[in-house]
């Protein structure tokens, strides 16, 4: 979800955060009740100032880690609730740095030093499972979060995989290609997420993965003129050319009547997805709860506002308002789906 964007059972919502007791279970742990007002809610959507305690080393000062979490405030989704309860909310931030870091090598850093970066970070990775000490701000930021969720190594190693892959394809034939694209770049997140609520089993990951892809493809047909211009095209081709389109059509300062068909098409696709998926938000409670249902909600939120653009992502890059994210967070949260 937060790789490559262009881009709670302790404690009910709205109450004073404490260190809460990691939820366990679906059925284990208070439930959580919605604040009395929108505006109450709106508030607690805004990312929380807190950024985990990462250490300062040559390669990445804390200033320039501080400055990856600050970008947390521009996701679609709130990657860490002001509600969650401060465990919970280091945890995740921690996560976000480190999915970030990795998305910001592979479109920032120098294109001829991106996959040595990407190789070091994976290194580091690896040190860091091996009981070894390492030396980036990203990665030593997982420490503690990595030893008290008991997450495992892959969901990391699969998100550097889908930056290296940025590095080399540009182009995907069929939805199929895309969706294993995803795979990488974005379901893990999801999984990381469960295990960072204690809450991780398979059939929750199932759910999840799909959510997950609906997410990252609200984020690609949002970002399809900027992707474009990086030289990327996320749009399969195959569908594409069912279209009617071409890749000459995305140069265009607007979009053709056949874009916006092909867009309709592909947002119906992504929503079809995070609906297929969202039922996961039913089966938690408390944090964990708000924090799916917040994920969701930032995905259909994005998809309504590229609805609202009527179909052009060639003329803006259509952005949800919060108040459309608090009502979509607040109908999740209460239907649980």
């Amino acid at each position: 979800m937060w790789a490559r964007t262009g881009r709670e059972s302790a404690v009910p919502l709205g109450e004073d955060m404490g260190e809460p007791v990691p939820e366990r279970s679906a059925t284990e742990g208070r439930s959580a009740v919605l604040p009395g007002s929108d505006a109450a809610l709106g508030q607690a959507l805004s990312p929380g100032v807190l950024t985990p305690d990462l250490p300062s080393s040559p390669e990445s000062p804390a200033a320039t880690t501080q400055a990856v979490a600050a970008k947390a405030a521009f996701e679609n989704f709130p990657v860490a609730l002001r509600m969650l309860p401060r465990t919970y909310r280091r945890h995740l931030m921690a996560v976000y740095v480190f999915a970030r870091t990795a998305d910001d090598i592979g479109d920032q850093a120098p294109v001829a030093e991106r996959l040595q970066l990407l190789a070091e970070l994976e290194a580091d990775v690896r040190a860091l499972y091996s009981g070894g000490q390492p030396a980036l701000a990203a990665v030593t930021g997982l420490i503690r979060t990595v030893a008290e969720c008991e997450i495992p190594m892959q969901p990391f190693i699969d998100l550097i995989r889908a930056n290296q892959q940025d590095q080399v394809v540009k182009r995907y034939e069929t939805f199929e290609d895309l969706a294993g694209y995803c795979r990488l770049s974005a379901n893990p997140v999801g999984r990381i997420v469960l295990y960072v609520f204690g809450s991780f089993s398979a059939d929750r990951a199932k759910q999840s993965d799909s959510i997950c892809t609906g997410l990252q493809l609200a984020e690609h047909w949002q970002d399809v003129a900027e992707d474009f211009r990086a030289g990327r095209i996320y749009l399969p081709l195959a569908d594409i050319a069912a279209h009617g389109c071409s890749e000459r059509d995305l140069e265009a300062p607007h979009a053709t009547p056949q874009v916006r068909e092909l867009m309709t098409f592909e947002v119906r696709r992504a929503r079809s997805l995070i609906d297929a998926g969202a039922p996961l938000i039913g089966t938690l409670r408390g944090a964990a709860r708000a924090a799916v249902a917040g994920y969701v909600a930032g995905g259909r939120a994005a998809l309504a506002a590229i609805q609202t653009a009527d179909y052009d992502v060639l003329a803006v890059t259509p952005r949800p308002g919060k108040a459309r994210t608090v009502m979509e967070l607040a109908t999740a949260f209460v239907r649980g789906r």
